[in-house]
Parts: structure tokens; C-alpha cells; sequence
């Protein structure tokens, strides 16, 4: 439960005033960390797993509908309108234009930076001119029309403009297998890229004001079965790999490419959570950039929750950073928690072998059993997630190897 007691709680309830607070989410899990807090609210779909966070906690609004709703679908509901008061304070997960239209519309005050701002650093083209000198980070690469592309017998990365959760990011393995793309998409731009590999690492940074907090460095688990049948889907987060395989020098090199991306996107307007994604080339040791996530990435709830379970009073959380910076509150200097334990792992939705409900139940039940904490969602899209796993302790050995702790969580899904 959120300590509203502490000192931030005691600035946003004092910031808040006779406004209230309402997170609108399509899953209610990346909320969680409002949960109990005084003038807040979260607004999500009704499901199982809600239906018992309910239960607990009075501040969760379920809506129940034939199907899931996303959140400009939620915020379009009559019931939301006549619950959200004019110059109410909404936040979302990730904006878009038609969330702001709809916030605009009602007079309510959407506290999310705008959404051409996001869609200019996160996608692939616009992203390596937003960049500018800071492009230098990322692998060698270069944007191109695909039937320009030519085949130089070696392995690439190959970009459309948008992605999400490794859908539009393509691994080029053959000129057979280029010349598909080239005929399937012979006038579309794409970011052309050396392929590096190696370990990836990720963290949640927070732009307050004029001031980057650069969050906990995280191990990115990618591409594993069977959580996945994506080769570059991110299915999770591993806090204690980091400090085994990454030198001081390397951790000192991450944080300076979050902290000039983070002065940047503060320069033009930026505020709150992003992250990002680097590889480390596991020939040289060299960081590359590979990933800009302008919005409040899905790790945020489970390293806070982590985070409040290690906190003292003098150290924030990653999400109450994000409010403190999105409510526009002084900042006074405060410091991320530090953590180095803890995973989550992601079980998402794969094209060929589904999970009925008595089997996901039953994995979920073996895995509270062995002392991990599982949420399930109620998502049907393919890539979406299916079962969050938290885990008290890191998960993976090295790169791509599970631990111990890890084949028995690959053992409860079988």
C-alpha cells in the first residue's frame, strides 16, 4: 500500500488540493502504485484479478464491458464523464492525440507531456533527427527506402517507424529474406542498422523540472521461450544481472547517454518517466543505444514496488518521482531508491500455442505456491501479456541463461 504519510504524499495531497487524481489504464496493475492513496483514483477494465484488488482498496473504479477497453475508450464512457469533474487531473499510461482530445473536450487536465512529442523520440525515423549529435550513440546506421537496400552478406536490423514489443523490429538474415521486404514494402523508409549483439539493459528515468533522475539498471530479458515466440519481444526485468556483468565504467557510461537524452527531452518540454534501451556488444564492451520509450515504461509498478519495501524517508520511488514531476511539485533534490534484487518475467500471448483459462489458472496457482507473485490479464491479442511473475530475487545466471529460480518458473508454465 502506498505510504501516504511520507513526505512526497504530504506535497501531491498538499498540490492536489480540492482537484482529484485519476489514472486511467486499460490493466489496473500499471497503476498499482496509487492503491490506497488519498484524492486518487485508478479507472480500468472489471476482470478477475481486479474484481479482488477492489475489494481491497475503495479508490479502483472498474468498468465491466463485453470487452476490454483501452483508455481513450474508457475516458470516452458516459459513467466517466459524470464521475470526472471539470479540471480533474487525468493520467495515463501513454498518451495519444485522441486522449487529449477527449481530455480537452471535458475540461479535464491531462498531466501526460504531449503526444507529438512522444511519437517524435520513440519512433524510428523521426527519432535519429530528434536525436541530432546524441544519434552517435546508436549502432551505425543510416534511414533508406527498403528497394534501396542492398544485401552485403552480413546480418542487420532492419526498422519500420513504428514498433511495440519487437513487432517492427526485423532481423535480416539472408538476402532472400530481404528481397522478401523489398517487395513487400519496396517505397516504405526504414532504419537500417548493424546488428550488435549482446546483453540489453534498461531503466526508468525521471526529467523533474531541469533535472534528470536516472533510475535502477536493469538486466532486459528478451526473446525467450516459452514466454514468448518473438525474437525481440522484452518479456522482463532482472535488477541483480547488472552489477555481475557490467563494469563500473560501463554503468557510469549508461547513465551519462539517460542523463543527455533526459537534459534533451527537458529542453523541449519533457516531464516524468522515460526509458531507454542499450546493448552492450558482447565482442568490444561498447554501449549502444537502442530503444527511446517516451512514456512511463511497464516496469515502473513492480521496481517501486520493490523500491518502497527497501525505501527510507530521504528516497522516492520511481512512480511517485513521476508524480512529483507530472503535479509540477519543487523539487527538493530527493534520490531514487537503489535496488539491486528483484525480477518480473512475462508470460505474452503466442501465435501457436494458446492457454486456455483452467491451464493458466493452474500455472498461477504453482507459481503462488513457490512463493512468486502472478497477475493475470485477460488480453486475446497475440504479444500481449498474458501472466506477470514477480520474483523477490534476479532470475538469469548471465546473458539469455535462466537461474535456477527461472527454470522453476519455466517449469510451473508447462
Amino acid at each position: 500500500m502506498t505510504d501516504t504519510n511520507s513526505r512526497i504524499w504530504t506535497k501531491i495531497n498538499s498540490r492536489l488540493g480540492k482537484h482529484r487524481f485519476f489514472y486511467v489504464c486499460r490493466d489496473w496493475e500499471r497503476a498499482a502504485a496509487i492503491l490506497g492513496a488519498q484524492k486518487c483514483f485508478i479507472i480500468t477494465n472489471y476482470g478477475q484479478e481486479a474484481k479482488k484488488i477492489s475489494a481491497r482498496y475503495k479508490n479502483i473504479i472498474l468498468i465491466k464491458e463485453k470487452k476490454l477497453l483501452d483508455t481513450n475508450e474508457l475516458l470516452a464512457r458516459e459513467e466517466i464523464k459524470s464521475l470526472v469533474k471539470k479540471n480533474d487531473f487525468i493520467v495515463v499510461f501513454k498518451n495519444t492525440p485522441q486522449i487529449e482530445k477527449i481530455c480537452a473536450r471535458n475540461g479535464w487536465k491531462l498531466l501526460n507531456p504531449p503526444s507529438v512529442l512522444a511519437e517524435k523520440v520513440e519512433t524510428k525515423i523521426s527519432q535519429v533527427k530528434w536525436l541530432g549529435n546524441l544519434s552517435r550513440f546508436l549502432p551505425p546506421h543510416k534511414i533508406i527506402i527498403c528497394k534501396n537496400i542492398k544485401w552485403k552478406q552480413e546480418r542487420f536490423i532492419l526498422q519500420f517507424n513504428r514498433a511495440h514489443t519487437g513487432g517492427g523490429t526485423i532481423l535480416v538474415k539472408t538476402e532472400k529474406q530481404l528481397n522478401e521486404i523489398k517487395n513487400k514494402f519496396p517505397l516504405r523508409e526504414a532504419r537500417v542498422s548493424d546488428f550488435v549483439e549482446g546483453p540489453v539493459f534498461t531503466n526508468n528515468n525521471i526529467v523533474w523540472n531541469d533535472n534528470v533522475l536516472c533510475g535502477n539498471i536493469n538486466y532486459q530479458i528478451t526473446g525467450l521461450t516459452p514466454f514468448t515466440d518473438r525474437p525481440f519481444a522484452t518479456i522482463g526485468n532482472d535488477w541483480a544481472l547488472p552489477n555481475k556483468i557490467l563494469s563500473k565504467k560501463q554503468i557510469n557510461e549508461y547513465q551519462k547517454i539517460a542523463n543527455l537524452i533526459g537534459k534533451k527531452l527537458s529542453r523541449d518540454g519533457w516531464k516524468g518517466l522515460f526509458g531507454i534501451d542499450i546493448v552492450m556488444d558482447k565482442k568490444t564492451g561498447k554501449l549502444y543505444l537502442l530503444e527511446i520509450n517516451a512514456r512511463q515504461p511497464a516496469s515502473t509498478t513492480y521496481e517501486s514496488q520493490l523500491q518502497k519495501k527497501a525505501s527510507s524517508e530521504n528516497y522516492l520511488t520511481t512512480f511517485e518521482a513521476h508524480l512529483g514531476s507530472l503535479l509540477k511539485i519543487k523539487y527538493d533534490n530527493p534520490e531514487l531508491t537503489e535496488i539491486k534484487n528483484g525480477s518480473q518475467i512475462v508470460r505474452r500471448i503466442t501465435e501457436n500455442k494458446k492457454i486456455n483459462n483452467t491451464k493458466l489458472n493452474e500455472a498461477k496457482k504453482k507459481l503462488m505456491k513457490n512463493g512468486f507473485n502472478a497477475i493475470a490479464y485477460e488480453n486475446t491479442e497475440p504479444g500481449s501479456d498474458l501472466l506477470r511473475i514477480q520474483i523477490k530475487n534476479g532470475i538469469m545466471t548471465e546473458h539469455n541463461k535462466l537461474n535456477e529460480i527461472g527454470k522453476l518458473i519455466k517449469k510451473c508454465l508447462n
